[in-house]
């Protein structure tokens, strides 16, 4: 049985990806290994286990990735937090900043009920930006943040600093 400690030797380490510094961090090498994933799904769902979750909320497009599993798991419901004109139905959406630039991602304004107690759920947490829009998408739809799941978060980038109003933050990996 795997633990969490020897998840780090199944993410790929890509150098100067996608530009020349970076250091990529490849998950493909560890969804690939059923046990290795199993892991992953396990160790996030186990850290929100004594929270109530109505609905898990995957950030487009890899928080999809753990997101279903893990709202079936929890038997809670998914929804997609999606980029700009993916979503058929009415939207809010959230701005956020880039390195250069703007991004914006969208929810359903339908999405979840009030009140419901919700779980972001995102592969990666590197400057946080994304995150926080999506907490502010919560915020919009009515429904309360419940917390935050990564599977990896790069700590020199300071993005938990940014999602102070999330109760909860787990990652599975820092780097």
């Amino acid at each position: 049985m795997q633990t969490v400690i020897d998840l780090k030797d199944k993410i790929r380490a890509v150098k100067d990806f996608p530009k020349p510094g970076v250091i990529f961090r490849d998950i493909t090498t560890a969804l690939k290994d059923a046990e290795t994933l199993k892991v992953m799904i396990d160790y996030l769902c186990e850290q929100f286990k004594d929270t109530k979750i109505d609905f898990i909320a995957g950030i487009e497009s890899r928080g999809f990735i753990f997101g279903m599993p893990m709202a079936y798991k929890m038997n809670a419901g998914f929804v997609p937090i999606r980029k700009p004109n993916k979503l058929p139905a009415e939207t809010y959406s959230q701005e956020y900043e880039l390195e250069y630039g703007t991004d914006k991602i969208e929810v359903h304004k339908d999405a979840f009920f009030e009140g419901a107690n919700v779980l972001i759920v995102d592969d990666l947490l590197a400057t946080g930006g994304t995150a926080e829009a999506a907490c502010k998408l919560i915020k919009k739809t009515g429904a309360n943040l419940a917390g935050i799941a990564f599977l990896i978060e790069l700590q020199d980038l300071k993005g938990r600093e940014k999602l102070s109003a999330s109760p909860k933050i787990v990652s599975v990996l820092k780097y």
